[in-house]
């Protein structure tokens, strides 16, 4: 086992002393060392009462002869720290949780590992961490919350609650719906209920075979949830005491370039948010597999798009997903016209990917789509290129209704505060592409997330007449023409940093086009006068982080060879 190394031969004495003093005695140190990651944290409703599913998981994992250490990561609640500089701060975190689980797990040489994620940036953070380790986890998450109702009995959810932001300044709606909306639209633990960037990110460990099945869709707080955290524990301690196993289920050879795929053509054909993109890449990079961004369009190209989720549909949050048949049920139903879902895949389950799918059905055509009548014949994310994005730019096209082209000319700020101000004064019009620059993980730093502009623009009646580009990013609450990740930022000299007011921006999603209509004299003319904007920070670790991380065409990964 691995963790003899730090407890057995006469010279681990010392070692097995400070072991003693947690606890362990004589019969345990024979026994598998099994790392708990828990992101338990108060402030996050996905995570205020994982504390007690570790409980329940040590529980188990104790029960089935191993012996848990419980550690924990932070976390960083995306929807509290929107719209003002605490965003700063939630995609940098990715890499402190990924360095926490990289630093607690070789330190002290545990054997393997059961990760309790949830929401945001935990979820990638710490799977990057584990697959730096690469010993045998298995992930487990929180849960998805509720769906929550408004007094007259319409489903909400937190992107209800932003976008209403915009309904009551715009005069569409009273105080008191508003507080309506406010008390209802988060009504239990979980990670919010649709197909944001927590969920969408739990449903694609199903996808990796990372998880056993229903992580992305069991609510939290149920005692089919608990069913599955006991279940997790007991297969981490199968694999644990089992030599031969413990080898076969390193996480590495789990999440290999077949799985990567497998993410990307689930995601497709869920519409999963465009952070999934970021976090991919991400991964990707950890598990060394040789992953582009431009290789998405050619999936999205032949996956079709069958389960609409709120906010694409607000009729439809994640309990709804499951009870039509969950995520296996989405990739048998992909298998009947694609072959991007790659079934001769191990997963941490132990069966082969087509084996973990082979009997699962859609249980309500109208949750989840059938291959024959889908919601799109193409998947629900794409990847735009053009003189704006010369290394790609992403837009969630599941989020788009009606017209997938759209020119307009360009308003520009130089940050989201910027622009919520200048959207609230009444400065965009019909027509208008707000342009958000500096707002990337160098720019920002930290590539802030743009769900206030957006919703503000949603709530105000624009969504269908105005675009947003930006070199940050959005929430998978996001909806309409929202196109992010353009890379190069505007802070390491891209186009976008050099547009202009009333500059003419051209945008065709189905041809995975965005551009701005100048001469190539005048880019130039404009480049030899700029000196990008960078932004004083009163913050070591923003400033650590602005100097290591790349843009996002490749994940905002942080740069280590020098």
């Amino acid at each position: 086992m691995r963790s003899d190394e730090v407890k057995k031969g006469y010279q681990r004495t010392p070692h097995r002393a400070l072991f003693r003093a947690t606890g362990i005695n004589d019969n345990d140190f024979d026994k598998p060392f099994i790392g708990v990651a828990n992101s338990f944290i108060e402030i996050i409703p996905g995570h205020f009462f994982v504390n007690k599913v570790a409980e329940i998981i040590k529980e188990e994992i104790k029960a089935n002869g191993c012996i848990p250490f419980e550690f924990n990561t932070i976390g960083i609640d995306d929807g509290i720290a929107m719209g003002h500089d605490g965003m700063l701060y939630s995609l940098p975190s990715r890499e402190l949780i990924a360095n926490s689980i990289e630093s607690v797990m070789n330190a002290h040489k545990l054997d393997a590992m059961i990760a309790i994620p949830n929401c945001d940036k935990i979820v990638p953070g710490m799977i990057m961490g584990a697959l730096r380790v690469d010993v045998p986890t298995i992930f487990v998450s929180g849960g998805p919350m509720r769906k929550g109702y408004t007094k007259d009995g319409t489903a909400i959810d937190l992107s209800t609650a932003f976008e209403a932001v915009g309904k009551h300044e715009a005069g569409l709606i009273s105080d008191d719906e508003l507080k309506d909306i406010e008390c209802n639209a988060c009504p239990s633990g979980g990670s919010c209920s649709g197909m944001f960037t927590a969920n969408s990110m739990n449903t694609l460990m199903e996808a990796m075979g990372i998880a056993l099945p229903g992580n992305g869709t069991i609510l939290a707080l149920t005692p089919e949830r608990e069913n599955l955290y006991r279940e997790s524990a007991r297969r981490i301690c199968e694999i644990a005491k089992d030599d031969q196993l413990s080898k076969q289920f390193k996480l590495k050879n789990i999440i290999n370039a077949k799985a990567i795929q497998n993410a990307f053509a689930v995601d497709m054909a869920m519409g999963g948010s465009t952070n999934t993109v970021l976090h991919m890449l991400a991964i990707a990079h950890e598990a060394d597999v040789d992953f582009q961004l431009r290789d998405i369009n050619s999936i999205s190209d032949q996956v079709a798009h069958i389960a609409k989720i709120s906010p694409s549909l607000s009729t439809v949050h994640m309990e709804d997903v499951h009870r039509a048949g969950g995520v296996n049920a989405v990739m048998n139903e992909m298998t009947k016209r694609s072959n991007h879902v790659l079934l001769d895949n191990i997963t941490v389950g132990g069966e082969m990917l087509f084996e973990k799918i082979a009997n699962a059905a859609i249980k309500d055509p109208t949750i989840i789509h059938t291959i024959n009548n889908p919601y799109s014949p193409v998947g629900g994310l794409a990847i735009l290129f053009g003189n704006l994005a010369e290394q790609g730019a992403v837009v969630k096209s599941a989020g788009i209704t009606g017209e997938k082209k759209f020119s307009g000319t360009a308003v520009c700020y130089d940050s989201q505060q910027d622009a919520i101000v200048g959207i609230l004064a009444g400065e965009i019009k019909a027509g208008d592409v707000v342009v958000i620059r500096y707002e990337g993980p160098k720019g920002g730093p930290g590539m802030q997330e743009m769900l206030t502009p957006t919703s503000l623009i949603m709530g105000m009646g624009l969504g269908s007449s105005v675009a947003l580009i930006t070199d940050g990013r959005f929430s998978g609450a996001t909806r309409g023409i929202a196109i992010g990740h353009v890379s190069p930022e505007a802070a390491e000299g891209g186009l976008i940093g050099l547009l202009k007011n009333r500059d003419h921006i051209v945008i065709d999603i189905d041809q995975h086009m965005l551009s701005a209509d100048i001469s190539e004299d005048e880019i130039q003319l404009r480049r030899n006068n700029f000196i990008p904007i960078r932004k004083k920070l009163n913050s070591k670790w923003l400033s650590q982080y602005r100097q290591l991380v790349s843009n996002a065409s490749s994940g905002a990964i942080l740069n280590c060879d020098f």
